[in-house]
């Protein structure tokens, strides 16, 4: 590592010279790859690098930033959507983006406990194979799994693929280490499963998005490894099918439901498109696509076979256009790489304007009619993007500029208002403008703008009390 500048009268200099050696580094070349959001569209500024090696590390850290008023902006596998991750200009004081991908051990993994400690920088994939390796696993995944860090899915609260039956991180954590704004380590690491002694103050970093401390290591809820899966892809006519069949599968198999994801038509359509190895599921063509896994414990579960005839009996009844049942795990993962890789094509088919929005299961057909008829009047043209996670209510409701457009002058002239628009709409419905990928800096307007006056008055007391020089993380959630 380059070696932190000697202090000089510069104020970095001085912070620099403050820290232990090898802690920090001002080298442009090591802080660049840091800098630039994972959508390449923001690109942060910062004075030092930090890579700290341990939970002391991140105590001096802190302690030294505090002394030196300078900002600190963790980052994990910098794969957040939202710029959460990337440090704001601080108003002339110096920052350190703090990159947590050094603490990346897995420090204990209980099986019998179903439970796993991990540090912020570990990364999500290598959790699951952690788990793996004990018999269990850890029911949180996503397509930036081999890059995501846990940390930063304990500060944005992630969901992913598995929130119908496991919920959100919020959920899985069960216990939490923390550097707080004033160097105090928050010690809540064991992974205890009933805790009534106070408030539980590690629920306020989860989904704090860095912004009242640092993370360093989380205590993760496991549950037993599935013995056996069944996947299928149907092919619906709506929304109101798609919830149908989702309807009629819980009736069958319960809680076997893992997954239920969603995909328009246009989706599917960009990952043949943009994906090499990618094929068409299905010989008929249909206007919405869903992907179902169902999974069990007991390796003599018949869960293809009860797939099969709740697909027939959709088939049957309208619900359902056309169905494929995964027969081989190879056949499974095609199926899930179709979902998984609709954010990459949909990036490499050019700029789109993104959201994260969700409203109540029973309303997402009705709140979809009411976008596309808000969106088609006063942005003619543009092509809705509608894909996510329907059994939870979350949809990326994206949108395209329309066909021919120049897509960076168009999302520069239409794209604030289009997601104004939009955010109207979720907010009729009583839903919410972030479900998964956080508040950042890019929705930081829009919750100042429409959120709920008691829930930001809270939000903007507790920081003032945590973190009154406001160090963590400035210039992210509207604080």
């Amino acid at each position: 590592m380059a070696s932190a500048p000697a202090a000089s009268g510069n104020p970095v200099a001085a912070l620099a010279g403050s820290l232990p050696p090898g802690l920090v580094t001002a080298d442009p070349e090591r802080l660049a790859p840091h800098l630039l959001d994972w959508r390449g569209t923001k690109r942060g500024v910062a004075d030092l690098l930090a890579l700290p090696r341990s939970t002391a590390e991140v105590v001096a850290l802190v302690r030294t930033a505090r002394a030196h008023g300078a900002a600190l902006v963790p980052q994990g596998g910098n794969t957040g959507l939202v710029g959460g991750s990337v440090p704001e200009p601080a108003s002339g004081r110096p920052t350190i983006l703090v990159s947590m991908r050094r603490m990346a051990r897995i420090r204990a993994v209980d099986p019998a406990g179903l439970s796993l400690v991990a540090e912020a920088g570990a990364i999500l994939a290598d959790v699951h194979e952690a788990a793996r390796a004990a018999g269990a696993m850890f029911p949180l995944s996503l397509g930036a799994k081999g890059s995501a860090t846990i940390g930063g899915l304990v500060s944005t609260n992630a969901g992913g693929t598995q929130v119908l039956r496991h919920g959100t991180m919020r959920n899985l954590v069960l216990g939490l280490e923390a550097v707080l704004p004033d160097g105090t380590v928050l010690d809540q690491l064991k992974p205890l499963r009933k805790d009534t002694a106070g408030y539980d103050v590690k629920q306020l970093l989860i989904g704090g998005e860095g912004t009242l401390g640092i993370v360093t290591a989380a205590a993760l809820r496991l549950v037993p490894a599935p013995a056996v899966s069944a996947v299928a892809w149907a092919g619906v006519p709506d929304m109101t099918a798609a919830l149908a069949l989702l309807a009629r599968l819980r009736r069958a198999v319960g809680e076997r439901v893992e997954s239920f994801e969603l995909m328009g038509d246009e989706g599917l359509a960009l990952v043949l498109a943009h994906v090499p190895s990618a094929r068409a599921p299905l010989a008929t063509p249909a206007p919405f696509h869903c992907l179902v896994e169902l999974t069990d414990v007991d390796p003599e579960a018949p869960l293809a076979a009860r797939l099969e005839a709740v697909l027939a009996a959709a088939l049957e009844a309208g619900e359902v256009r056309d169905a494929t049942v995964a027969a081989t795990l190879a056949q499974a993962q095609a199926l899930w790489a179709l979902r998984e890789e609709l954010p990459v094509a949909e990036k490499a088919d050019g700029p789109s304007l993104k959201n994260d929005v969700a409203v109540a299961v029973a309303d997402v057909p009705a709140f979809d009619a009411a976008a596309r008829k808000a969106v088609a009047q006063h942005f003619p043209g543009a092509r809705p993007l509608v894909f996510g996670h329907l059994g939870d209510g979350n949809l990326h409701w994206n949108l395209r500029p329309p066909a021919g457009a120049d897509a960076g002058s168009w999302l520069a002239q239409h794209g604030e208002a289009a997601r104004r628009l939009l955010h109207d709409v979720v907010v009729r419905f009583g839903g919410t403008i972030s479900a998964e990928h956080g508040i950042g800096t890019a929705r930081a307007a829009e919750l100042a703008r429409l959120g709920d006056p008691g829930r930001l008055a809270a939000m903007r007391a507790i920081k003032a009390a945590l973190d009154p020089a406001g160090i963590m993380n400035p210039g992210k959630l509207p604080l």
